[in-house]
């Protein structure tokens, strides 16, 4: 039974870590933003691929889009905050539970 355990501990980890890396991407992506970034840059790109397919759902329910400003990296932000919070002591939990 204890491979169960560190299973979920190691799934708690990744999740942990996945979460982090992605808030860190988005922070990056809003930072680029703000300057005038070279579209057919490598790191401009990746960071453009890998955040706005999450972005652009949030972006588009968003009523505020017309102010200019964008919110969407901030409200994806806190929902990952959550999962973080939330989540991840759950698989703690539960493999604490198991063991």
């Amino acid at each position: 039974m204890f491979i169960v355990n560190y299973f979920f501990v190691a799934l708690a980890n990744l999740v942990n870590l996945v979460i982090v890396a992605y808030i860190w991407i988005i922070i990056a992506r809003a930072i680029i933003s703000w300057v005038s970034p070279d579209p057919y840059n490598p790191i401009v790109r990746f960071l453009y691929r890998v955040t706005e397919p999450v972005l652009r759902p949030v972006r588009e329910r968003l009523p505020i889009s017309q102010m200019g400003l964008d919110f969407s990296p901030m409200i994806v932000i806190l929902v990952l905050y959550f999962l973080k919070e939330f989540l991840v002591p759950v698989l703690y939990r539960i493999a604490t539970e198991m063991g």
